[in-house]
């Protein structure tokens, strides 16, 4: 049982990273090459729909992580679990104090109501989600090794 946990909680978070890292590498560039307001369209639209799925993922990792470490606390690799489990909350902050308030904002933009700084916004939006994808990269591979 313990085994399925170990496995669904690093599938869970490898998922939710390939989701973060699309839209940082794929979707975003994807949106800012498109003409006009398209782009932009485009961005509110999935800062909607992201923005209503991811919080409950984070934090569902956030607890499946904690409820491993607890469970296998006396493994070797339960400091790597731990450290995870750090970083997944560190995601959690960064993306309530820096990522959210810009999404909250962005998502209700249309091309007659958005303000002139919008790509600036955006730009440090972009900026703040690279940082998010490479402390959830690194969570995920303490997952992954804490596994072995």
């Amino acid at each position: 049982m313990l085994d399925a946990l170990e496995v669904f909680t690093t599938v869970s978070v490898g998922v939710m990273v390939g989701v973060e890292f699309s839209v940082a590498f794929v979707i975003n560039p994807i949106l800012n090459a498109l003409p006009e307001d398209s782009g932009q369209l485009g961005r509110a639209h999935g800062g909607r729909m992201l923005g209503a799925v991811m919080p409950v993922w984070y934090i569902t990792s956030l607890v499946l992580v904690a409820v491993w470490a607890v469970a296998r606390r006396d493994h070797d690799g339960t400091g790597l679990v731990v450290t995870a489990g750090a970083l997944l909350l560190l995601s959690v902050v960064m993306s309530v104090l820096l990522l959210v308030p810009i999404n909250n904002r962005g998502k209700t933009w249309t091309p007659d109501n958005r303000p002139d700084d919008w790509k600036e916004q955006m730009n440090r939006w972009d900026r703040f989600h690279y940082a998010r994808v490479a402390v959830i990269i690194t969570a995920f591979t303490l997952l992954v090794t804490a596994l072995t």
